[in-house]
């Protein structure tokens, strides 16, 4: 099998992408790189490195010869769909694709372009971890590669990894992991330890891309052939933001305005209301969506991810009707902080009785978890606006909604707390819970009367702003 057909190779990894790609110039081997300090770079065969490892020079010289590459990476630019980029891959044939200080300099100088060039990355990422050839040397590449991603972020460029087989090490705790989307090839082995160094009674599902989806540190698995045009629509998406505050959503389904307080309550909770997915299938064209907390933790229940309207991206967070866990809301918490970075107005739809209330939320952090969605949200620098398009239940709901910003739905309620439960705390028998909902002043007419809402979409004209 030639290099380039091999799927361990840098180049094959390329060749999914792009049929683009410009290498980058290397900088100049020898001391300095583009740190200041000492670099391994190859320049004599067989220099055997910081540590003087025995052999370690003719190791390169093999890796080199049998790869065609100068090191475990390459870099350079390349179009992915409509979207130029920085591209770095990694060649697991190349000493198993670990970090040394010579992938230390091109990953830096890598991310220098970017920022240069106002470029996204877009990191293949299949390495085994840091070379043990070059000691501590090696592993302070991480702070290196760590920086220069901060710094990439804070420039407000996105990254995108995509998870290969396998990635390990501080490869996948810094490029892998510290992306803002992050994507995985089907059956990879992903996790920080490699297969070597796990207990020997580890649960090898825990290690996979499938295993990473399920506890939301990776955001999907495409497979290879699908690759190309998954990165290039969510490099469009993440790359062209809408200008001004998201437009809310036209009202789907009933249009009539409740009479009665219980009946708001009945009518946001009627199974043959439109949910969040008919709002959002109406209102993008294109849409991907993150996956997961990365703190270990899925919400089924909820859905955030980018979408396209007239050409420009949207972020969105959607409840789905169900009581919001603590991993629904850091996952809301962070779509809305990647929105903010990127310069993308974020839309988020209301739909909840409320944040989950059992022993399992409250042991995964409920109160912390709505805490910093309530802070996101608060603390955003581009504008979020929220529809109603449900049951708005209690702080679970208001985490999500946008201050001076939010509008319902005729078929929606928004209440300090369900009726049900109001009832409860002040004694009243069930059959007072219809009486309760009315006191509580929960219909849409309600709100714009209270002042807690900006208005009622589709039966007054809504407001104007970039959709």
């Amino acid at each position: 099998m030639s290099r380039r057909e091999d799927p361990a190779s840098a180049r094959a990894a390329l060749a999914l992408v792009t049929d683009d790609f410009h290498a980058f110039d290397a900088p100049p081997d020898g001391p300095g790189g583009l740190s200041g300090a000492p670099s391994t770079g190859a320049a004599a065969p067989r220099d055997d490195g910081p540590l003087g490892w025995a052999g370690y020079g003719e190791a390169l010289a093999r890796a080199r010869d049998r790869t065609g590459e100068r090191e475990a990476v390459v870099c350079g630019t390349g179009r992915v769909g409509e979207v130029e980029a920085v591209l770095i891959s990694f060649d697991f044939g190349f000493l198993g694709g670990s970090l040394g200080q010579r992938t230390g300099d091109l990953l830096e100088l890598a991310h220098v372009r970017a920022r240069a060039l106002r470029l996204p990355v877009v990191s293949l990422i299949a390495t085994g971890g840091s070379r043990m050839q070059e000691g501590m040397r090696a592993l302070s590449q991480l702070h290196r590669v760590a920086r220069q991603s901060a710094l990439t972020r804070a420039d407000g460029l996105a990254q995108v990894a995509v998870v290969r087989d396998p990635a390990t090490g501080g490869g996948w705790a810094t490029l892998g992991a510290g992306a803002d989307v992050v994507l995985a090839l089907p059956g990879a082995q992903v996790g920080f330890a490699g297969s070597r160094v796990r207990p020997a009674d580890a649960d090898p599902a825990a290690y996979s891309a499938e295993g990473q989806l399920g506890t939301g540190h990776v955001d999907g698995i495409v497979a290879p052939g699908e690759l190309r045009t998954a990165v290039g629509r969510w490099l469009g998406l993440l790359t062209r933001p809408a200008a001004g505050p998201a437009r809310p959503p036209a009202a789907l389904g009933d249009a009539r305005l409740p009479d009665s307080g219980w009946a708001a309550v009945r009518g946001a909770r009627a199974a043959r209301r439109p949910r969040a997915d008919a709002y959002l299938d109406v209102h993008f064209g294109v849409r991907e969506e993150l996956s997961g907390d990365r703190c270990g933790g899925v919400d089924a229940g909820v859905r955030c991810g980018f979408g396209e309207r007239f050409g420009r991206t949207v972020a969105y967070a959607a409840q789905l009707g169900t009581p919001t866990r603590p991993a629904g809301f850091r996952t809301v918490a962070r779509l809305v902080r990647l929105a903010g970075r990127l310069g993308t107005p974020v839309l988020t739809l209301v739909d909840t009785p409320g944040a989950a209330n059992d022993a399992a939320a409250e042991r995964a952090g409920a109160g912390a978890a709505i805490a910093e969605c309530f802070a996101a949200v608060a603390e955003s620098p581009v504008p979020v606006t929220t529809l109603v398009i449900g049951q708005g239940g209690s702080g679970g709901a208001l985490a999500l909604a946008a201050p001076g910003r939010t509008w319902v739905t005729p078929n929606s309620y928004f209440s300090v707390i369900g009726p049900e439960w109001a009832a409860a705390i002040l004694k009243r028998a069930p059959q007072e819970v219809p009486r309760t909902a009315d006191e509580l002043r929960v219909r849409p007419q309600d709100l714009v009367a209270l002042g807690v809402v900006e208005g009622i979409v589709g039966l007054a004209r809504t407001p104007g702003g970039a959709s």
